[in-house]
């Protein structure tokens, strides 16, 4: 019997979403969520893309970070809805390619999310597929790795294949399980994900095996590499769309909105740079402090570390007939990963006042729970 259109339109909606719904294990991989800001010369580390780390050592300039606006001209990403790229900017490494020396991309994958997905990571018939547009500003090979971190961790090497220079290219690399490998069901680091521009001799070997697991040591991560990019004065590597989903094919990339990635990003970070607003749940004077509590929406993946910009009155607590300018933050109180208070120093307190906390241009406030 012969489908009716209606038939037909209702088999494919149900395929869509039983393929296309919650499959991404990568968390802002079309790069839209940058809570920190849109670029840093500075951190080494998260920088500007939530959820993605530049790591780097031996520079004698600092890379640069960016959130990197896409348009047409970026043939590839951009027709399959890309809008942005987390890009990195290379300085002028003066003194050459040391062997200590690296610059790498890095995403961290929590430990239950890998647990849970449907892969039989101890199977080698049972696969993952990890897949990302890549572009570089000079024409080469570039290595990556894949490493689990329960038991003995373990390692996965691949290569992206030439790349031509200014040229965007889809990535796909299908991963096999392995018996030696140990996921555990908890909030820690299970796997992480390394997008290389440079590894000196020190963390690789000429012999390495690609697209092999083995376990991981920290000299043999990969083959040596060629040192062009990190020799090159303002190279530049970017990378978008990136996913890594169940199965032995890569399938289209999951969109989600700007709102659920946001939501996704939170739980490892919550910026308050609120540049001229209120913000936090409840202020008020208490023990010789103005305590501000803030709840944590969604809960975050372990107790944060907090930190905070400090400047000539960039916080105000305002209350009944007046208010405090102050400049910093101190302590933290009762911090959890569903909340906590922070204070701020103050000779005027009364406690049991309220108020509300007030942030100033170049106030933040930040909470992290990233590995």
């Amino acid at each position: 019997m012969a489908l009716t259109q209606v038939g037909l339109e209702r088999l494919n909606t149900a395929t869509t979403k039983k393929i296309g719904t919650n499959k991404n294990l990568i968390i802002n991989g079309a790069m839209e969520v940058a809570q920190r800001g849109t670029s840093s010369s500075s951190v080494n580390g998260i920088g500007c893309v939530d959820r993605f780390h530049n790591i780097r050592a031996g520079q004698d300039e600092e890379p640069t970070q960016a959130q990197h606006a896409l348009t047409s001209s970026d043939t590839g990403p951009y027709a399959e809805g890309f809008r942005f790229s987390f890009h990195v900017t290379n300085g002028n490494q003066s003194s050459g390619a040391g062997a200590s020396d690296y610059n790498s991309m890095r995403y961290n994958i929590e430990a239950q999310d890998l647990a849970t997905s449907g892969w039989d990571y101890t199977s080698a018939s049972s696969f993952i597929t990890l897949s990302f547009w890549a572009k570089s500003s000079v024409a080469q090979n570039f290595y990556g790795y894949i490493k689990t971190n329960d038991g003995t961790a373990q390692n996965y090497p691949f290569e992206t294949g030439s790349l031509t220079a200014n040229t965007w290219t889809k990535i796909t690399k299908t991963i096999p399980g392995n018996s030696n490998l140990q996921i555990d069901n908890d909030n820690g680091l299970g796997l992480q994900i390394y997008i290389g521009q440079f590894w000196g001799t020190t963390f690789t070997t000429s012999g390495v095996t690609l697209n092999q697991w083995a376990a991981y040591a920290g000299g043999s991560r990969m083959p040596d590499n060629t040192s062009t990019w990190w020799t090159t004065n303002d190279a530049t590597f970017e990378i978008t769309g990136v996913q890594l989903e169940v199965g032995s094919v890569a399938t289209a990339f999951e969109h989600r909105s700007f709102g659920e990635e946001l939501n996704l990003c939170k739980r490892y970070f919550q910026a308050h740079n609120e540049n001229g607003k209120f913000t936090g749940n409840t202020s008020y004077y208490r023990s010789g402090n103005i305590e501000t509590q803030f709840k944590f929406e969604p809960e975050m993946r372990a107790t944060p570390t907090f930190s905070a910009a400090s400047g000539t009155n960039y916080y105000y607590f305002y209350r009944n007939n007046g208010f405090d300018a102050f400049n910093s933050w101190g302590s933290t109180n009762a911090m959890g990963q569903k909340g906590g208070a922070v204070n701020a120093s103050t000779s005027s307190a009364s406690n049991g006042i309220a108020g509300a906390m007030y942030v100033n241009t170049g106030g933040t406030l930040h909470f992290s729970a990233e590995f």
